[in-house]
């Protein structure tokens, strides 16, 4: 594999490292140096980088980047009894251009999925979304995005790439390969009416910040479902984070993050996890140990996986099925984890994307609403982008 684009990482922290517990993460990953290189991919689960790229944030100002905090910060927390192997690959640098950036995490990327290895990037600016799309594109035939974002990101898609519009390159960009875009803690009033219709129009999910500081569990189906899940820290609270951080006193709490980091993981088909829109600073504990817990609880999550959705067995889940509005629809449970899935029809007279009968994750209260005539929201949404 080539990991060429791929730096060291620094000696600051590694010397850091050394003065750790024995038990700490940071004493028991491998970790790309100077002094050994990169180390042996075999038998890895899990592979950190960063990418110091910001150039397209829309309010770039020539600030330089670096994650040395966060690593310190995650190197010294301490691992649950997990059962994978991770290892910190170091940082991209920018490219002389955004992009050959670009280029560089797509290729690493589509290097590291292809062998069964699952890439955490720590990102710069959120533009950084679109070439970890783009990784996918002779992977898998149709890709799922959930974006935990104050934003839906659509903007201008005529216009160059950016932060704040980069979903719209991926929607309109081919391949087009985008099945599913989900937005988690989005707050209408960073949202024109525009991108909220366009949501709609284009039957993508989003979960208002309300709803789901509510009710976490509401999340869980679209990151079950999702293959990328992009993460913009800008996306949480104010009072949880540093000063140059801070975005809105409105936001996800800590926990709220955490919960959905964890969901990430446990996902079986979460294959690439990104946060970015780090600003580091001198007050910066407050964000790096955030940004450490998250991606603690996602390696958490990975290690608490169960393959449960294998409905090839009859022991293995309970089947129920109900009629509504002359629709028939069919539901499984798992009898390993007591998650639930409905089965979107295949449409023989139209293009259908998905070519076969798709299991969607869901929620048992979507199957309680099925039982009381009405349509779950997911599967009508699921439903229409599949006939479109």
């Amino acid at each position: 594999m080539n990991f060429s684009f791929l730096t060291p990482v620094s000696d600051a922290v590694l010397v850091h490292n050394e003065l750790l517990s024995t038990h700490a993460i940071g004493r028991k990953i491998k970790i790309h140096s100077v002094q050994n290189g990169i180390p042996d991919l075999n038998g890895v689960k899990l592979a950190i980088f960063g990418v110091l790229e910001n150039r397209n944030d829309a309010n770039y100002i020539g600030e330089e980047i670096n994650f040395n905090e966060i690593r310190q910060s995650f190197y010294g927390l301490f691992p649950a009894s997990w059962n994978t192997t991770i290892v910190d690959l170091g940082d991209i640098h920018k490219g002389e251009t955004v992009e050959d950036t670009y280029f560089a995490v797509k290729e690493t990327i589509t290097n590291l999925v292809k062998t069964g290895i699952i890439p955490i990037i720590l990102g710069g600016s959120q533009d950084l979304t679109y070439p970890n799309y783009r990784a996918y594109d002779n992977l898998i035939p149709m890709v799922n995005i959930v974006n935990v974002d104050s934003q839906f990101n659509l903007g201008d898609s005529t216009k160059p790439i950016k932060n704040n519009s980069f979903v719209g390159k991926i929607i309109l960009d081919q391949p087009y390969n985008l099945f599913n875009y989900a937005t988690i803690g989005y707050q209408t009033y960073f949202n024109s009416q525009e991108e909220i219709d366009l949501m709609e129009n284009l039957y993508f999910e989003s979960y208002r910040l309300g709803a789901v500081s509510n009710d976490i569990t509401l999340v869980e189906p679209a990151l079950r479902d999702a293959n990328i899940v992009s993460v913009d820290l800008s996306s949480v609270k104010g009072s949880e984070v540093s000063v140059k951080q801070k975005y809105s006193p409105n936001g996800l709490d800590g926990k709220e993050i955490c919960a959905i980091a964890r969901y990430a993981g446990i996902s079986n088909k979460v294959s690439s996890f990104g946060v970015y829109e780090y600003r580091p600073s001198k007050d910066d504990e407050l964000t790096s140990m955030l940004v450490a817990q998250m991606l603690w609880y996602f390696v958490e999550g990975v290690n608490c996986r169960v393959n449960d959705d294998d409905f090839l067995e009859d022991d293995n889940y309970q089947k129920y099925i109900t009629l509504v509005e002359s629709e028939e629809l069919v539901f499984y449970k798992s009898n390993k984890t007591g998650r639930w899935w409905i089965e979107i029809p295949f449409l023989s007279n139209v293009n259908n994307k998905l070519k076969r009968h798709t299991l969607l994750p869901c929620m048992h209260q979507d199957y309680l609403d099925a039982c009381n005539n009405e349509l779950p929201e997911r599967w009508y949404k699921a439903l229409k982008k599949n006939s479109v």
